[in-house]
């Protein structure tokens, strides 16, 4: 079964960089579009970012001019550059990826595993 996995993320410090990816385990999956939430402790899944198939971007107004959504089809894979980083930012994030089963031709979403960013001094 195809899945998306998630790396990057660990401890940083107030002001730091981190760059998350995510990543189609299989090439059966064509990842065209995604999409990175968060989820801080306590609170509800909120949208991050996302990234449509022509590479127009959104961002969330919390972390506009800091993240930045970027994509490599070659490689099935996207990223979230997270810049300036906040002790606000701490949350688990997940990447949604939209795209196509090239086994079947049906388009198909997938969600990744999470990964942790806590932001501390």
């Amino acid at each position: 079964q195809v899945q998306l996995v998630e790396s990057g993320g660990g401890l940083v410090q107030p002001g730091e960089s981190r760059r998350l990816s995510c990543t189609a385990s299989s090439s059966d999956f064509s990842l065209n579009a995604a999409a990175w939430f968060h989820q801080a402790p306590g609170k509800g899944r909120s949208l991050v970012a996302r990234i449509s198939s022509t590479d127009d971007t959104d961002y969330a107004d919390s972390v506009k001019g800091r993240f930045t959504i970027s994509r490599d089809s070659a490689k099935n894979t996207v990223y979230l550059q997270m810049n300036s980083l906040k002790p606000e930012d701490t949350a688990v994030y997940y990447c949604l990826g939209q795209g196509v089963d090239l086994r079947t031709g049906r388009p198909l979403a997938l969600w990744g595993q999470g990964t942790l960013v806590t932001v501390s001094p």
